[in-house]
């Protein structure tokens, strides 16, 4: 059984950088999920062809690395940006100005050559391949804070949660998240890589991790999450 997140901590704004199908579809859908959500696009009649005659949300003609563009799109009152035009340049470049000079905490940006992803994801944006990326990727970049359920045994008992590791675990050991025989860290994908958890890997910045968990401790591996109380190496 698969799960995508909903976001535990109300509605945000949003901007989307780029009306294309994965725009616009990563559009409709956080306003579906009643997120306040702006678009913006070099061509004005993407907005026509590609959103929905309902659309209530803003349309912003122009750049995502362009500041006049991104006011008129409300960024100071933004808490999450997708740069997900046709440009990897461009998209790197609008989701750090998003990042470094409007300090937006959750930044994503479409990349279509996946060999630049690690080296943007130590420049602290996170980034999704072009040949991996979907409506559901894009979503889980834009609220890591939320833990997704990625399967469930036929009880109901034991769930494999998908979460990216909080800035306050990194330089910690991740097996200091395990928890008796309810929660276990069993996975990460650092960069463009995934591996099984082995004694005394040390967290960085940007990992995605997978848990094992008892449906009964769910909100306790939050709380271990939230607390970044692990042993620094």
């Amino acid at each position: 059984m698969r799960g995508r997140a909903t976001v535990l901590h109300g509605f945000v704004h949003v901007i989307v950088v780029g009306c294309g199908r994965v725009g616009s579809e990563l559009a409709v859908a956080l306003e579906r999920d009643g997120h306040d959500v702006a678009v913006i696009d070099k061509d004005r009649r993407a907005f026509q062809k590609r959103l929905p005659e309902r659309w209530t949300g803003r349309a912003v003609v122009g750049f995502g690395f362009d500041r006049d563009h991104l006011e008129q799109a409300g960024i100071r009152e933004a808490a999450a940006l997708a740069a997900v035009t046709s440009g990897d340049n461009s998209n790197i470049l609008t989701a750090r100005i998003a990042r470094e000079t409007y300090e937006i905490p959750n930044v994503v940006a479409r990349i279509y050559d996946p060999r630049r992803a690690l080296i943007y994801q130590r420049l602290g944006i996170p980034t999704v391949a072009t040949v991996t990326w979907t409506t559901d990727q894009v979503m889980r970049r834009l609220f890591p804070e939320v833990s997704v359920t990625e399967w469930t045994d036929p009880t109901g008992e034991l769930a494999l949660l998908e979460r990216a590791l909080p800035p306050a675990w990194a330089g910690r050991r991740i097996q200091a998240l395990d928890m008796d025989e309810r929660i276990r860290v069993v996975a990460l994908r650092r960069g463009s890589q995934s591996k099984l958890i082995v004694r005394d890997l040390v967290g960085q910045e940007g990992d995605i991790l997978w848990f094992a968990v008892r449906k009964d401790a769910i909100d306790e591996l939050e709380r271990r999450l939230a607390g970044g109380e692990g042993e620094r190496r």
